[in-house]
């Protein structure tokens, strides 16, 4: 009986601090972990989320950047944080959570087991697109001239959903053409502008400011349905894949174990953030879409996409590194 009352007392203590850390929180900076480097698309995502938390949290929110295999390596970094509240993975999902356990044959964490979801932020999509001096204005001119180069074309990914767009696209056209990887779509500019590339799929998010100042010419769009205010046909219409429908989904995470009152604390003010004009705002001017969600919505989104991306990768024939 006096076990069992202390380990009553315990529990009771470890539940008073946990609440009272959840009152205090946060008491300094957090850290908003995001897997692109400065600059990057991925890398204003995480800016503007970050900017916009540390209004509302009240106390600094340092972006890290830790770029390297595919967003795998700034998942990992979260994954093995203290769950304390301080340290959050910021990202797209689909990329690190689900995409990344086919382009890879193992990976340092579990996609499931080492996180605690907060809340997903908004959708994106990527852009087929093609040099302002090419001769193509439409995907099927596009494509006879990849039939045509054969083995000699080639396309630059600088991430999954770019990657698995890219062999969707070759491997229903029956193309040839040859990937060449890049840490971001925007490291590959110099090639694109040059011709070395033939196309690649970027994200909205960094390619929208290359359609707008006339840098790059957009094709198409990889969503399944077309994008309001965005001029262009889907891969599903233009290219005459009916499955075509990639559309990454961003979000927040704390490491496994994190306290639940802190995991809410989070998920609320995320909530806030997505309904706030400032964010209406920084979507329409990245041509990007709302997409709010809390822990349990999350939670049950990442199998879902997990099996998609299993899907997927099949589909395109991606095989794992």
């Amino acid at each position: 009986m006096k076990l069992k009352i202390a380990g009553l007392i315990g529990a009771a203590l470890v539940g008073a601090c946990v609440t009272a850390q959840a009152q205090t929180y946060p008491a300094r900076e957090m850290r908003m972990v995001v897997g692109f480097p400065a600059g990057s698309g991925g890398d204003i995502v995480a800016r503007f989320y970050a900017d916009q938390l540390s209004k509302i949290a009240g106390k600094p929110v340092i972006v890290e950047n830790k770029p390297g295999m595919i967003s795998s390596i700034s998942a990992d970094t979260v994954a093995k944080a203290a769950p304390d509240g301080y340290t959050m993975l910021i990202a797209s999902v689909t990329s690190a959570l689900a995409a990344n356990l086919y382009n890879f044959k193992k990976l340092p964490y579990d996609p499931i087991k080492d996180f605690a979801p907060v809340a997903t932020l908004q959708k994106t999509y990527f852009i087929l697109m093609v040099r302002p001096e090419s001769p193509w204005k439409t995907v099927a001119e596009l494509t006879a001239s990849m039939k045509a180069k054969g083995a000699k074309s080639s396309y630059g990914y600088g991430s999954p959903p770019a990657l698995a767009s890219a062999e969707l696209y070759k491997v229903r056209a029956g193309l040839q053409t040859v990937g060449i990887p890049y840490r971001t779509s925007m490291a590959s500019l110099p090639e694109m502008f040059s011709g070395e590339l033939d196309f690649q799929f970027i994200d909205a998010t960094a390619g929208t400011p290359l359609l707008s100042a006339g840098k790059l010419r957009g094709l198409a769009v990889t969503s399944g349905e077309r994008v309001p205010g965005v001029n262009l046909p889907t891969m599903a219409e233009a290219a005459n894949i009916p499955e075509f429908d990639i559309a990454p989904v961003w979000g927040v995470l704390l490491p496994a174990g994190a306290p639940q009152p802190i995991v809410d604390r989070l998920e609320a003010w995320f909530a806030a953030i997505t309904k706030m004009e400032a964010t209406r705002q920084f979507l329409a001017n990245t041509n990007g879409a709302s997409f709010p969600g809390g822990a349990k919505e999350l939670a049950a989104f990442i199998p879902k996409e997990i099996k998609k991306w299993e899907e997927l990768a099949k589909l395109a024939k991606i095989e794992p590194q």
